[in-house]
């Protein structure tokens, strides 16, 4: 970082959250460049083994960023992949016209990663063959530090005084050639990443966290892949209009042949057909394609053909038996949703409330989201169902069961213990 980042840091964290004197005119904040312009984007193996070797020479963390195709392709592959280290540059590589990263991965496989909302990138980046051992989420730390917006535009601003340029984060980064300006915006998505790092990894030390950022961090990075959802289809936007079973059938196989379209034509399954529709014909349980396309999201420029490919999943799921359609809901796993509780067991609704309460406290006075204290899945489940004997010991293992990290078990739990004792009024 030089003098003038750390200087614009130092004073962007001492003050944060307040604001200059009226008759102090704000020093303009200037627009990132690139330090050394924008790198050309990899595309051959040759080029990608001087960069794979330009990146195992260098030193300290390696700032890694990917873009996908959100609402364009079908998945969440990667389109883009952006680096940076100290003594290797910037680099952009093509994923597409290099698949295989695993190269890549292992020459930086030791090294400490810093992603901003690790996360979302973390998929994508291991389909290719990057896995990181070690990683610093930028995202995560503003969170647990307290800056109230934790974006990557809002954290360069507020924590070094940079301001990145905005508007091609939702663009379809699947198109080729990419345009230079998206180029542009790739490569300072990681220009400063490293040095946030650094000022956010002083400030979590300055409050006492950093230990619990690196149990977050470290927790990221030992995290499986996701298993596979359970019955996709049931995320239908606006399922909740769908009581009948059949209507549920309905709703499955339209799912079904929409997704089989978009994996085999390589797009969003919102262009194929969108959930409004889908939920539209499912209630309406159309007899035939005239009747299919009178209903909102099919009749407008939908050929013949299409229609009945729609009317024929429609069909598909009016002639099952009964005894193959599907149930309202989902099998339950874990607690039911809180607004039954107060039916089903008064005095579990009454800890959850003490419980929120308490927690809510808890992540106010350490100036953080609650979410990040202690996920509200892991306190329902120990409200619902809370250790014979309620004690310091017993709720501890409980949350550590749960999944909760050895400094959220420390911070939450005496709050806990009080909350599991509560009484239904």
């Amino acid at each position: 970082m030089t003098d003038a980042q750390e200087t614009a840091a130092d004073s962007s964290l001492r003050t944060t959250g307040g604001a200059p004197p009226d008759d102090v005119e704000p020093a303009p904040i200037p627009l990132l460049e690139p330090r050394e312009g924008i790198p050309p984007v990899i595309a051959d193996e040759d080029a990608l083994a001087e960069v794979i070797a330009a990146f195992a020479a260098g030193t300290g963390p390696v700032a890694v960023d990917a873009e996908r195709a959100s609402g364009y392709r079908y998945g969440q592959r990667a389109y883009l992949v952006q680096l940076r280290r100290e003594g290797a540059g910037s680099a952009l590589i093509d994923p597409v016209a290099c698949p295989d990263l695993s190269g890549l991965g292992e020459a930086i496989s030791g090294v400490e990663w810093v992603l901003h909302a690790a996360t979302q990138d973390l998929p994508c980046l291991r389909e290719i063959g990057m896995v990181p051992t070690r990683l610093f989420d930028t995202e995560l730390a503003g969170r647990l530090a307290g800056f109230p917006r934790v974006g990557l535009g809002a954290m360069v601003e507020n924590v070094l005084g940079f301001v990145l340029e905005k508007g091609h984060s939702a663009v379809d980064w699947s198109t080729r050639p990419l345009p230079e300006p998206w180029l542009r915006y790739a490569a300072l998505d990681v220009e400063l990443l490293v040095d946030l790092r650094d000022a956010l990894e002083k400030e979590l030390d300055r409050q006492g966290k950093l230990d619990w950022a690196r149990q977050e961090f470290d927790a990221i990075a030992a995290a499986p892949p996701a298993e596979p959802r359970k019955d996709p289809w049931r995320r239908t936007s606006g399922m909740h209009k769908v009581r009948r079973r059949r209507q549920l059938g309905v709703v499955r196989e339209l799912w079904q042949t929409r997704d089989r379209i978009a994996q085999r034509r390589d797009v969003s399954p919102g262009k194929v057909l969108s959930d409004a529709a889908i939920v539209e014909a499912a209630l309406a349980l159309p007899l035939d394609v005239q009747a299919l396309a009178a209903l909102n999201g099919f009749g407008h420029r939908m050929g013949r053909r299409q229609l009945e490919q729609w009317q024929a999943a429609v069909d598909r799921a009016k002639a099952l038996p009964d005894s193959a359609l599907p149930q309202p809901g989902q099998p339950v796993t874990g607690p039911p949703p809180p607004r039954a509780w107060a039916d089903k067991d008064p005095e579990a609704a009454a800890r959850l409330s003490a419980a929120r309460a308490a927690v809510s406290a808890v992540a106010e006075g350490l100036n953080m989201p609650q979410e990040n204290l202690i996920t509200p899945d892991t306190v329902r489940r120990v409200c619902w169902e809370p250790p014979k004997n309620v004690d310091a010991e017993s709720v501890g293992a409980a949350l550590a069961g749960y999944g909760a990290r050895a400094w959220q078990v420390e911070q939450v739990t005496p709050a806990l213990v009080d909350a599991l004792t509560a009484k239904a009024p």
